[in-house]
């Protein structure tokens, strides 16, 4: 009974209760805002593809000078401010929303109609400021204070990563249903008050979480400073491959956290004040490029350009091939179950081949669990017809002044379901089509093909992501922590833009056989930058499989170093 109550009393345990909250409440915002901004602008997608294209390019941009504020700030002070900045942004959000629901048509009445996209605009700019915060909280949190949690302990640091993980996977899909439901049963204002109420709560508790698990561990006190510009710049001059991170944190003096007194503010003009941020964007993707791990990162970010996950876009692909929102509900419980058997794997996989080979093998197995996906492109039932230009629907639209689709309105189960209405073509929900209407059945081998391809490939992506996720946390030296995850995540978010760009120039059902295939493309070529940074680190032994010591973990030291292997 007491080593119960000492694991519940314990940071670790808190840690992992404050992440299902905010993780809880982000799934329920991020799901309910896009739904909120379809049902107010007429069922179009408008809105969210204006929400989704600024939210991804503020990450791009910013994700630097997120990243180094982090570095700058004692680790509290960032984890408070965060949560209470992404929060409130939220609760003002759902207020704002309220308003919308119930003043609509007069809103649209009063200055022909301008208030209303003045409170459009509100509402973006307010949430976007709200995923930043995320952005932050996640970067100090995952990235950080797991690590001073953990100590040395790196069988410890992989168990609580994965841990974090797989609250990721449940809360993905429990949060949207959740939310659905009472938006389904109750009315969109409704859904609106009851995540502003749960994220006022949540912040309160959040809070208080923080303050145990700081509490708790008296390293999180500690950080190492910050590197000045200037020495950051020199730092950049070359690659330090020979040096391991463990010797460039011992050159930096630890600091308590009230060592973080302001420094005597040295005299600048305002052109260095402007310049400052453009500095400090470029310093930080410099010393992302010359990290050791720079490889394995950049081959996670290229995971992220694909159309293959339970997204919008495939989902909107389903639709087009006669899958129902029910069974879609199911693929994507199939989905996290995959997920969470992958962090599983990722633990057992480190413990008998070490962290690096776990990221060769977890690459291959979602290689070739993908490879179904690329059949399916060429089994029968599939759309897919290359004499069909893929910018077709564009040029009609454009050249013959076509009016642009909206998107039909399907039944609320369905869109509380699946998140989103179908986004391709503009065509409509079959589900909701009229009988005599309905086109013939279409042969469901190639999307069976796909989505059981799309849903094993889980297993060893999420295993990919641990396994690059533990290499920047054990490689990155704690002073530049924010600033490299911040540009790490702004990778993400361009390849991620750079999908939905992708899927904008050829939203045709019979492109999207092309989509697969340039996806599965450049899965592979993350891959392949992955295999190339693991025969930089491991050299003659990449494919001799050992048992690792659990706390030294040899085979993640940085590339150019194989004396430890």
């Amino acid at each position: 009974l007491g080593s119960v109550i000492a694991y519940f009393t314990s940071a670790k345990f808190l840690l992992y209760l404050g992440h299902a909250l905010s993780t809880w409440g982000d799934r329920m915002w991020h799901f309910a805002v896009s739904v909120f901004l379809v049902e107010l602008y007429g069922n179009s997608l408008l809105l969210t593809a204006v929400y989704g294209l600024v939210v991804a390019g503020s990450v791009l941009l910013l994700g630097a000078l997120i990243g180094d504020w982090v570095d700058k700030n004692s680790r509290l002070k960032v984890a408070q401010t965060s949560l209470v900045v992404q929060n409130s942004s939220v609760i003002l959000c759902g207020v704002i929303l309220m308003i919308i629901f119930l003043f609509k048509t007069q809103l649209l009445t009063l200055y022909h109609g301008w208030l209303l996209t003045l409170c459009y605009i509100l509402v973006i700019t307010i949430a976007n400021i709200a995923n930043l915060a995320s952005t932050a909280t996640a970067i100090t949190i995952q990235r950080d204070w797991i690590v001073v949690v953990a100590g040395e302990d790196r069988s410890k640091l992989a168990d609580m990563n994965a841990t974090i993980r797989r609250i990721d996977q449940l809360t993905n899909i429990l949060a949207p249903m959740a939310v659905g439901q009472i938006m389904t049963f109750g009315s969109p204002m409704i859904g609106c008050g009851f995540i502003s109420g749960w994220n006022l709560m949540s912040m309160c508790v959040e809070y208080l979480l923080l303050w145990k698990v700081y509490q708790k561990t008296p390293t999180l006190a500690r950080k190492s400073a910050k590197v000045e510009a200037s020495e950051l710049k020199q730092l950049n001059v070359k690659k330090e491959s020979d040096t391991k991170p463990a010797e460039g944190v011992q050159l930096i003096i630890e600091k308590d956290v009230t060592g973080f007194e302001p420094q005597q503010e040295k005299e600048v003009g305002c052109t260095a004040r402007i310049a400052e941020p453009f500095i400090t964007f470029r310093d930080g993707w410099v010393a992302y490029y010359n990290q050791p791990v720079f490889l394995a990162g950049m081959g996670l970010a290229f995971l992220y350009m694909t159309v293959l996950g339970f997204d919008c876009i495939t989902t909107g692909y389903a639709y087009t091939q006669g899958l129902s929102g029910s069974v879609l509900s199911l693929l994507m419980g199939a989905s996290a179950v995959t997920g969470i058997m992958g962090t599983v794997a990722f633990t057992w996989l480190r413990r008998k081949c070490g962290l690096i080979r776990t990221g060769l093998i977890s690459g291959v197995a979602q290689f070739a669990c993908l490879i179904l996906c690329a059949i399916s492109v060429f089994m029968p039932g599939s759309p897919m017809d290359l004499t069909v230009s893929p910018f077709a629907d564009i040029s009609a639209r454009l050249f013959e002044n076509e009016p642009l689709p909206t998107i039909a309105s399907p039944e609320p189960e369905m869109i509380f379901a699946t998140g989103m209405p179908n986004l391709l073509n503009g065509s409509v929900v079959p589900g909701n089509s009229d009988p005599e209407m309905s086109p013939e059945p279409v042969p469901l081998i190639s999307v069976s093909l796909l989505f059981a391809g799309v849903i094993a490939a889980r297993v060893g992506l999420w295993s990919f992501d641990l396994t690059v996720t533990q290499l920047l946390q054990e490689n990155v030296i704690e002073s530049e922590r924010g600033i490299i995850n911040g540009v790490q995540n702004s990778m993400n978010y361009l390849l991620d833009l750079l999908h939905f760009i992708m899927v904008i120039l050829a939203p045709n059902p019979e492109a999207f056989g092309l989509l697969v295939l340039i996806s599965v493309s450049f899965v592979a070529m993350g891959h392949i930058m992955y295999f190339r940074f693991a025969q930089k680190s491991l050299g003659k032994q990449l494919f001799v499989c050992h048992t690792p010591d659990p706390k030294a973990a040899p085979d993640s030291s940085p590339p150019g170093n194989t004396s430890t292997v």
